[in-house]
């Protein structure tokens, strides 16, 4: 190859215009110049200009016309890199922006492909074509007709505005004609956002019917769009769904709604709507919130909105630091059950929480303060239990608490680790409208202790660690009773999260009171091949019952039932965690289990609980239920999905759903089927089926799958 360096002045002043000459290089194996004004490049021919890149086996210029006439092969890269063309002949401008290309394809973003009898350039910007068809889709040479195309009269792509205009177009789906549109405009694959109509999707359910839901997406400026999502299905039920989203320098801001009318309840016009933000404050706080509110309890699980039960909203500042946490928020909730009043429960909550580690200088060790507000009110007045879950409808509580804790390690002989441990909370109480415990109550409580972990480690010859933890933990708490409403830590977990808690109720309604040892022992074996194991048995024993804890927590008596639980991971594709809480006849008060699989082909989450009644926890009937979600690629291109819910004790499936979905190259395709057989009063069994259709290759929300293979 022989680079003109030698002629490289003379290049410039023929081939390109004067303002540019600074900017070229052009390389070829031969150059000969015949007379005045032609310059002929012969052979492995690139010309460098401006970001433009030509690669060509011939070029001949000619200084009268300031034209190249370029052989073929011809391979042309636009400077963003995302635009490639090639021809087999071509006439272009000196600069490479103007001209025709013929026998042309144009690349977009190696995904869109456009191929053209004739292809003519303007102005460095447009790029027009004659007799096209368009597709992203691989074509095999015994199967030359793609999975999709679009043909059309003539195609115009604007580089600046980053948009295709089709002119008479028609879609073919494996070649046969389904869709007849005059005129069709629509995203290059590097455009990221443009007003226009989004790909449709397909919804039936045995409620409302088939329907079509059509997004419209509107551009209102750099930092803000809108999207509005017209539904309509057989069954006369008309809704305008629309999502707003605008960002600032500081955060984001999405609104989502929709308003609906069908013959589910006639008359009426149903809707939901949600409000979210995040936005950074000075002094590297956090400002978040996130409202909800809908006009009637089915509607969210008639329109495909979500399946929950309770609407949380709630406005949050919060910092966190090292040593320091400090949050204030202000909570709403609206109750879509059909057994609870919103009237009886409370709908706004208020806290503001400070919490601070620090070391405690020469007495050693490491300590912590807390110091919360509470508030929830509810709009009912009245003090007495009307509708029999043991709390005055009306009930409205305030309080202020303080929390300081201590603790400091010490190693002993034998390699025994000694802590002394304990906190002393206060707690100041404001309740009203409650004939049981209306006014003012205050409470104190201290818990003090010592622990005793002895750790024993042995290393193998193969590098694996074993791990033995024996723990013994005796505390000293007062047993005074206590004439508080407990409203926030009815809900108890024994887990070895919480085996050697001070306290293990959630909340601070109530306190963990009366002397008591826990003991636990646990063995875990790291190997360096990628797994790993542990297994922990604990117990609580203590020096009277007095009546804390439910039958369901495992906590109740004076001794607690036995804690077992086992966890195993390989590498990252294997999860497994298991847990147990056995009486001493080994009955089963509560068991849960979780797994996990994550493969190249396989994608599992599965859990299990299994729980006796309790009515203290407001659980009336046992749990007994299954929940999986599951994915298998069945092929490079076909993922087959599934998920499901069964509940033992009612003997009957709550949620079933089966998937399956084809992504290659050039398209997506996804339908669904679900089924949900709860019903209520408001809600019903309903199946639900869905359908979705996405090409890849025009604009940046599909990425496309592994290409078909060609057969030999």
């Amino acid at each position: 190859m022989l680079r003109l360096l030698t002629l490289f002045a003379l290049l410039l002043s023929l081939a390109l215009p004067a303002q540019a000459q600074d900017g070229a290089t052009l390389v070829s194996d031969s150059l000969e110049i015949t007379g005045d004004t032609r310059l002929i490049a012969d052979g492995n021919v690139e010309i460098f200009f401006k970001g433009r890149r030509l690669k060509a086996s011939r070029i001949v210029f000619d200084q009268a016309t300031d034209r190249l006439d370029i052989s073929g092969p011809i391979v042309l890269t636009e400077p963003s890199g995302e635009t490639l063309i090639l021809a087999d002949q071509a006439e272009l401008a000196a600069d490479l922006s103007e001209g025709i290309l013929t026998s042309a394809r144009l690349v977009l973003n190696q995904q869109l492909q456009l191929a053209a009898n004739r292809m003519m350039r303007v102005s460095g910007r447009y790029t027009a074509l004659q007799t096209v068809t368009a597709s992203s889709c691989k074509v095999c040479p015994g199967d030359p007709t793609p999975l999709w195309e679009i043909r059309a009269r003539r195609v115009v792509h604007d580089e600046v505005a980053r948009q295709i205009y089709f002119d008479r177009a028609q879609f073919r789906l494996a070649g046969i004609p389904v869709l007849y549109i005059p005129r069709l405009r629509m995203p290059d694959p590097t455009l990221k956002r443009a007003t226009g109509f989004l790909m449709p999707s397909v919804r039936t359910t045995s409620d409302l019917g088939t329907g079509i839901r059509v997004p419209y997406f509107i551009v209102l400026g750099k930092s803000a769009d809108l999207t509005l999502t017209p539904y309509l299905t057989a069954r006369q039920s008309q809704t305008l769904g629309l999502r707003y989203r605008q960002a600032f320098a500081t955060g984001l801001i999405t609104l989502d709604g929709s308003l609906s009318r069908d013959d589910l309840l006639p008359g009426k016009t149903r809707g939901y709507l949600r409000a979210r933000g995040d936005f950074t404050l000075p002094e590297r706080f956090l400002l978040s919130f996130d409202g909800q509110t809908v006009t009637d309890p089915a509607y969210m699980l008639d329109y495909g909105l979500g399946n929950t039960d309770r609407l949380d909203s709630r406005v949050e500042i919060k910092r966190t630091r090292r040593n320091e946490h400090i949050s204030a928020r202000i909570i709403s909730f609206q109750s879509l059950r059909d057994d609870e009043d919103n009237t009886t429960i409370p709908t706004v909550i208020a806290d503001l929480t400070f919490h601070r580690r620090f070391s405690l200088g020469p007495l050693g060790g490491e300590g912590g303060l807390r110091l919360q507000t509470h508030n929830h009110r509810r709009s009912s007045l009245s003090p007495v239990d009307g509708n029999g879950d043991g709390i005055a409808d009306g009930r409205d509580v305030g309080r202020v608490s303080a929390r300081i804790d201590w603790r400091r390690s010490l190693f002993l002989p034998m390699g025994i680790e000694g802590t002394v441990l304990g906190e002393l909370t206060a707690d100041a109480y404001t309740i009203a409208d409650d004939a049981d415990f209306a006014g003012n109550t205050s409470r104190t409580h201290g818990t003090v202790g010592v622990e005793l972990r002895w750790p024993w480690v042995k290393t193998e010859a193969g590098g694996a660690t074993q791990v033995i933890e024996p723990v013994v933990q005796l505390l000293y708490a007062s047993s005074d009773a206590e004439s508080l409403p407990n409203e926030d830590s009815v809900l108890v977990e024994f887990d070895e999260g919480n085996l050697f808690a001070l306290d293990r109720f959630p909340g601070s309604d109530a306190v963990e009171r009366g002397p008591r040892v826990n003991l636990g022992i646990s063995w875990t074996r790291f190997d360096p091949k990628g797994w790993s194991m542990g297994v922990t048995l604990g117990r609580v024993y203590r020096e009277a019952d007095l009546g804390q804890f439910g039958a369901g927590s495992g906590l109740a008596g004076a001794t607690s039932d036995w804690l077992a639980s086992a966890t195993f991971t390989l590498a990252d594709s294997l999860a497994l965690s298991g847990r147990l809480v056995l009486d001493d006849d080994f009955g089963v008060t509560k068991a849960e289990a979780r797994v996990t699989v994550s493969t190249p082909k396989t994608a599992l989450s599965s859990s299990m609980i299994w729980a006796v009644a309790d009515p203290l926890e407001n659980r009336p009937d046992p749990t007994q239920e299954i929940t999986f979600d599951a994915r298998r690629k069945i092929t490079p291109n076909w993922t087959a999905k599934a998920s499901g819910r069964y509940d033992f004790h009612g003997d009957q499936g709550t949620l079933a759903g089966l998937g399956l979905e084809f992504l290659n190259e050039c398209v997506r395709f996804d339908v669904s089927l679900s089924r949900r057989f709860t019903s209520s009063t408001s809600v019903t069994p309903t199946t639900d089926f869905g359908l979705s259709l996405d090409l890849v290759g025009f604009g940046g929300g599909v990425t496309g799958g592994p290409a078909r293979s060609c057969r030999q």
